[in-house]
């Protein structure tokens, strides 16, 4: 794979902690790479470093050693407000708890970044009714996220994380906070609005099942990619 071809490039990424003057060792010199349009599962249990592994990634977070290339540009070292650009631009992220704004209806939850990006307010919109009709909400979408069952919050949050055409989707164990069955039909929705936006995605999950799904997978074993 061509550096043109690449996504996400990531080269020796580090991260340690101090906890009462110990030093525990997260990622251990992690190097990855996600394609155009791949969808790669990152497997690992519970405290193998995937969500600290999303959080570098996604410039959520500083103390990182190591490289961080995202569509060619090094991340790594960038400051403040072309962290935020990046971020608003390029990725989209989607979380194990949807993490809507409850004020908001299910539309306007994903029109908002799209005004945070500039867009025009009817094309925001019709963007908006467009990506929820996708995912079978449009009934819902002046409904706010109190009125919505947990499997359309997460389809509002798949939503919102697409609205903006990114990249690279990041996905945090995206349906952890679901029943089996709800899991499999959200899932399942994500990874083929993802595959028609043409977007490629990196989901961190624990679950081997929902890992075969995607292109590859990744194993994550005390902060080491095996």
């Amino acid at each position: 794979m061509n550096d043109g071809e690449k996504v996400l490039a990531v080269t020796g990424l580090k991260r340690s902690f101090v906890q009462a003057g110990v030093t525990i060792h997260v990622l251990r010199g992690v190097d990855l790479t996600v394609g155009k349009g791949e969808i790669v599962a990152l497997l690992g249990p519970s405290g193998s470093g995937k969500s600290t592994l999303l959080q570098a990634v996604g410039l959520l977070e500083g103390g990182f050693e190591g490289s961080i290339r995202i569509r060619g540009e090094e991340a790594a070292q960038l400051g403040t407000d072309e962290r935020t650009r990046l971020r608003r631009d390029v990725l989209g992220f989607v979380y194990q708890f949807h993490h809507l704004l409850p004020d908001f209806t299910a539309a306007e939850n994903v029109i908002l970044p799209q005004l945070i990006r500039d867009a025009e307010p009817d094309a925001a919109h019709a963007r908006a009714e467009a990506l929820l009709g996708s995912l079978g909400l449009g009934h819902r979408l002046t409904h706010r996220p109190s009125q919505l069952s947990g499997g359309e919050q997460q389809r509002v949050a798949v939503g919102r994380a697409l609205a903006n055409r990114p990249a690279l989707v990041l996905a945090d164990e995206p349906t952890g906070n679901l029943d089996e069955a709800t899991a499999d039909i959200v899932f399942a929705e994500f990874l083929r609005l993802v595959r028609e936006e043409g977007s490629a995605a990196l989901v961190a999950t624990h679950n081997e099942r929902l890992a075969g799904k995607m292109d590859r997978v990744l194993r994550l074993h005390e902060g080491v990619l095996e």
